[in-house]
């Protein structure tokens, strides 16, 4: 027999037996390594589990500081929505849902958030329904602070603009619920697409034409403004309200689906609406602050240019939920929309 030397427990095998090996003068005791399918946990069993996140402070590794969000992001699953027109649509769903913890506590069990979640999960979700999953988990982490987020992709059929022609736009969306200190608030957070025509290029371009006779054509770029907003009131505000509040105030929306004579007014478009990066911000701006179910909220545009080999951006706040005097490095990074 060769002498085995190691630090864990080896078994090998030896005349059709399994034999312990000692290792650094320990003797290791003979484990079972067969899955045991049959085996179901009694009452007793479970309350002798060792749980170290719910542990003592002693337990605590670090500074004893409070956490203002610890939780889960990227909690996937399908869920109901009921649209404008009161039909239902079905969607695959990001969830993210954190709490706040105190400093003399180890950590939470993060699995009452995804169990709250599913106790709720056949329900049409709105901020109601958001509302009591965030009650739920609430009271189950015993925590005084609380958010849950969910992020889509919300489709619309949308018309070409001359050809008649019918295609689905996405519509990148999160629905946001945050309770800080009893105050619970409600945000809605759109990502829109459009094309930015640059005044400046398409003033220098028509004085081409009209002094030189030269043939000049103006830059334009896809363009992207993140839309978050407080919802308050009673009166509901719509995915479709949003959108729509972005399409008065930026027309020149991506389209979906394309032939010549939508592409000839898709370029009348953009020349009845030229806008730099400032206007952009400004005009969202003009129809949020005009809305009754709209309290605080915050613009972020990103004119990704054709011209520059940088990006023209603006960000605009309303009221105080989104102020913020550092921004995330990548921020703006974000705002790209390959597709």
């Amino acid at each position: 027999m060769v002498a085995l030397h190691c630090v864990s427990p080896v078994l090998y095998e030896d005349s059709s037996e399994l034999v312990d090996i000692k290792a650094e003068g320990q003797e290791y005791p003979l484990l079972d390594r067969d899955y045991p399918k049959k085996f179901r946990p009694d009452a007793t069993y479970l309350a002798s589990m060792p749980d170290l996140q719910n542990g003592p402070a002693a337990l605590i590794s670090g500074a004893r500081r409070k956490l203002q969000h610890v939780g889960i992001s990227n909690f996937r699953l399908p869920l109901r929505f009921k649209c404008r027109d009161k039909s239902e649509v079905t969607l695959p769903v990001s969830v993210s849902g954190t709490v706040s913890l105190e400093a003399c506590k180890k950590g939470i069990n993060m699995s009452r958030i995804m169990r709250s979640f599913y106790q709720h999960a056949d329900r049409l979700f709105d901020f109601d329904t958001m509302g009591a999953v965030l009650d739920d988990y609430l009271f189950d982490l015993e925590t005084g602070d609380a958010r849950l987020q969910l992020r889509f992709s919300y489709p619309l059929r949308m018309p070409s603009l001359r050809s008649g022609l019918e295609g689905y736009q996405y519509y990148a969306i999160a629905m946001e619920l945050a309770e800080l200190q009893t105050r619970r608030q409600r945000f809605v957070h759109l990502d829109y697409v459009y094309s930015s025509t640059c005044p400046c290029s398409l003033e220098l371009s028509e004085h081409a034409r009209r002094v030189r006779g030269q043939l000049a054509t103006p830059h334009s770029q896809r363009s992207v403004a993140r839309l978050s907003v407080e919802v308050v009131g009673s009166e509901r505000l719509w995915i479709e309200d949003l959108i729509d509040m972005a399409r008065i105030a930026v027309p020149t929306e991506t389209q979906a689906m394309v032939k010549r004579e939508d592409e000839q007014a898709f370029a009348e478009l953009n020349a009845a609406n030229p806008i730099f990066v400032e206007d952009a911000a400004r005009l969202f701006c003009e129809q949020f602050q005009n809305d009754q179910r709209i309290a605080d909220f915050r613009i972020i545009a990103s004119h990704q240019e054709s011209l520059h080999s940088h990006d023209a951006v603006s960000v605009l706040t309303a009221g105080e939920s989104f102020v913020s005097a550092s921004l995330d490095p990548q921020l703006f990074g974000t705002l790209s929309h390959p597709s």
